[in-house]
């Protein structure tokens, strides 16, 4: 029992070591957006807001600070649960960690969006990519490059409208993916998540949401807001993306990095 134990333990050493040394030969682009009072988040929210709890030295003679935070689900880099768009699917907490770990390619379209803000990713689009790169493997992570994150935070720019409320939501100009685009690649690609530089993976203009539908019936996990595309490579980079664990949650704060 002793040499399967010492055997087990000298195995799960080297899997580490070896994973750590892979991670560390890594580049690592950080593609989340900071939450502050400047995050994005849909008209309709109030934003995120940051209370200090305390901050300073105590009477005891040491620093220590301590703050609570106050903020939507869907707003800012975050994650859409497939729970968010289609009824008995998983929360955030249920989705799968391997959904959410993979290999992944840009699409990058932002020359089509630089004169069209309301542009929808095609099929042809994926098509013309798999043209030059090859086919989209089956579990490959999608992004989706518009160009709009140069604007971030600004809301005019990013997003179409400063102004609040629910007459606020029809104002909203920025490209999405088309729904036809999405039902091909859940269809023939299988793909395992898709994210994409704008509030929404549907365009600005959507009424009816029918991408957030395709993907979150397929179970696809969407990544919104995603930053820092303009520093990825088109393909051989991994990505991890990890949302805070809320239970039952439809959506949440997302960390997601690139490995390159």
């Amino acid at each position: 029992m002793k040499k399967l134990f010492y055997y087990s333990t000298a195995i799960f050493s080297i899997f580490i070591s070896t994973s750590y040394a892979q991670l560390e030969n890594k580049k690592i682009i950080d593609l989340s957006y900071p939450f502050d009072s400047l995050t994005i988040f849909w008209p309709t929210e109030t934003g995120f807001q940051l209370n200090t709890e305390f901050k300073g030295t105590t009477d005891k003679g040491y620093h220590y600070e301590a703050n609570t935070f106050c903020s939507p689900e869907h707003g800012g880099t975050h994650m859409d649960a497939p729970a968010h768009f289609y009824a008995n699917r998983p929360t955030v907490d249920k989705v799968p960690l391997e959904s959410l770990i993979g290999n992944a390619i840009v699409i990058d379209v932002s020359n089509k969006c630089m004169d069209n803000r309301d542009y929808l990713v095609s099929i042809q689009d994926f098509m013309d990519w798999e043209t030059k790169n090859g086919q989209i493997k089956t579990g490959t992570i999608i992004l989706l490059k518009t160009g709009l994150g140069k604007y971030w935070p600004d809301r005019i720019k990013y997003m179409g409208t400063n102004e609040r409320g629910k007459e606020a939501v029809k104002k909203l100009h920025f490209p999405g993916l088309d729904p036809k685009a999405a039902t091909w690649l859940v269809d023939t690609r299988k793909i395992k998540a898709v994210g994409i530089d704008t509030p929404s993976i549907d365009f600005g203009q959507s009424t009816l949401f029918e991408t957030h539908v395709i993907l979150t019936e397929h179970m696809v996990p969407i990544f919104e807001n995603v930053a820092n595309m303009n520093l990825l490579p088109t393909k051989s980079f991994s990505i991890i993306a990890l949302p805070m664990k809320i239970a039952g949650g439809s959506g949440a704060p997302l960390r997601i990095i690139a490995l390159l």
